[in-house]
């Protein structure tokens, strides 16, 4: 009896979830009329950019350069701004030095779908740093991996957006 009521709850949390519109981060789907995501950033090889087509590879969407797309009109265009990283300070040692920064990574961008207006956007990735002045070789380092792990999220956050987006720009 135990397992039979195990097994209806888990059935009907399914249910609630998949009926709400849940669904697991990385299983983001375009509509089958965009067959394309072209990138394009003021700054040539920009990191965002780059982390961004290496998501769109991952999550198996078709993606790159506007003049690879195969057909333009059928394009997603996404149009990357420059970055802007800022540092906040949030605490110091008794010493007078900085002990701890917050990190502020602003994305901004443009999506344009097919046959519609574009849509700016903007966001931030916000990540606390804890700076050492002894340590300074490690914590560039360690600055550098949390730079390419904010923009590895902003890049996740991009496409979710335009998933939604899309669904929202084809249903109209």
């Amino acid at each position: 009896m135990k397992t039979f009521f195990r097994l209806l709850t888990a059935g009907a949390a399914a249910l609630v979830l998949t009926g709400c519109g849940f669904h697991l981060r990385g299983n983001e789907a375009l509509p089958p009329s965009v067959n394309y995501v072209a990138v394009t950033s003021a700054q040539a090889h920009a990191p965002l950019a780059r982390a961004l087509k290496k998501k769109l590879a991952v999550y198996d969407l078709h993606g790159g350069t506007l003049a690879d797309s195969p057909s333009p009109d059928m394009s997603v265009l996404i149009n990357i701004q420059p970055e802007q990283l800022e540092r906040r300070l949030l605490s110091v040692f008794s010493t007078g030095q900085v002990a701890e920064y917050e990190l502020i990574y602003g994305v901004r961008y443009t999506v344009t779908f097919p046959d519609k207006a574009p849509l700016p956007a903007y966001f931030e990735v916000l990540r606390d740093y804890q700076d050492d002045p002894e340590q300074v070789l490690a914590k560039s380092r360690e600055l550098e991996l949390v730079l390419s792990e904010m923009r590895d999220e902003a890049a996740d956050k991009i496409i979710r957006r335009i998933a939604s987006q899309s669904s929202q720009a084809v249903a109209e």
